[in-house]
């Protein structure tokens, strides 16, 4: 079941994405600032509190329909369930346009549009940023939201529907992700996370996104230049102060030969939809590699979409070994 549910999400996503303002994604926006309001006093356990039901309800409620289905139905509506979880959480369209207008400006030659469109799809002053840094921060955005679009939730579907959790997985990754990401991001933050809640999501998502960021380093060095990517993964990780996102970013580098790393981008303003954006600091050092050209985009998008290969063959044989089991 996991297998199919999971191509036809992503054939449907890419037939037809969700838009930004779905009524999923503002659903979710209201249900973490009701919770984060209410159950927020400040307090370590008032944190917690808050981040379980906001992370933990929604997860046990695709879990329980999942079983609830099995159980009444059967197993064609099961999957249709799994589909629809997927299609919501699971998805290169919620990002991949941003990367494709700007290759195709770097392309063309036009860098101020291209310094552009990465200022307003990160809210950050690119502004007299030079050609090979926009391509640079490109991929660390890029690879950094594919882990968290794609690699990151078929790790944990695929883990959860193993276990016999149903699309379980695929919601609390994307719940906590969320959940961290509302928390840092939250545009009055004295009126809607109260400090508990902002420290409380920021240590729950290390947690998680511990297993699903050395997999999607995996796969990475797996269908890239694997010695380099594992040197990379082994070495260079402490230049990003965020160790998982730094273990992703340094087997990247090392899978496709580029320098990633060094100064980050002043932030212009804060969002906190699906397409906020993602903080990258460093301490200014910078992997080994090749300077990053506009040829490195290529070969990102290459890397992605053999990694998903590598992640359909997975499930493909997990799904055939329950079968003949």
């Amino acid at each position: 079941m996991s297998f199919f549910a999971t191509l036809m999400a992503l054939l449907l996503e890419q037939a037809k994405s969700l838009s930004r303002d779905n009524p999923v994604y503002a659903g979710v926006r209201a249900w973490v600032q009701w919770l984060s309001r209410n159950l927020d006093a400040g307090e370590q356990r008032h944190g917690w509190l808050a981040w379980s039901v906001a992370v933990l309800l929604p997860t046990a409620l695709a879990m329980g329909m999942h079983w609830l289905l099995v159980a009444l139905v059967g197993w064609p509506l099961a999957m249709a369930w799994h589909v629809l979880v997927l299609y919501v959480t699971l998805g290169f369209r919620q990002f991949s346009h941003h990367f494709t207008r700007i290759r195709h400006a770097l392309e063309s030659g036009d860098e101020e549009q291209a310094r552009q469109y990465l200022a307003d799809w990160q809210q950050v002053n690119a502004d007299d940023l030079p050609r090979r840094e926009i391509v640079r921060h490109v991929i660390e955005y890029s690879v950094l939201a594919a882990h968290r679009h794609v690699f990151g939730v078929l790790a944990c579907y695929s883990i959860g529907s193993a276990l016999g959790l149903g699309p379980a997985g695929a919601v609390f990754f994307r719940m906590a992700e969320y959940a961290s990401r509302f928390a840092r991001k939250s545009p009055e933050p004295a009126a809607l996370v109260q400090g508990a809640f902002e420290t409380v999501a920021a240590k729950a998502w290390t947690v998680v996104d511990w297993l699903p960021s050395r997999l999607t380093a995996l796969s990475f060095a797996v269908v890239g230049n694997f010695e380099e990517a594992i040197d990379g993964w082994r070495f260079q990780t402490q230049h990003f102060p965020n160790d998982n996102d730094g273990v992703i970013l340094a087997a990247t580098a090392g899978a496709i030969d580029v320098r990633l790393g060094g100064v980050t981008l002043r932030a212009r303003s804060v969002d906190i939809d699906a397409a906020a954006p993602l903080q990258i600091q460093g301490d200014g050092a910078t992997t080994p590699g090749r300077d990053p050209e506009v040829a490195h985009l290529r070969s990102v998008v290459g890397l992605v979409w053999r990694s998903v290969v590598v992640w359909m063959l997975l499930l493909a044989l997990l799904t055939l070994a329950r079968l003949l089991g």
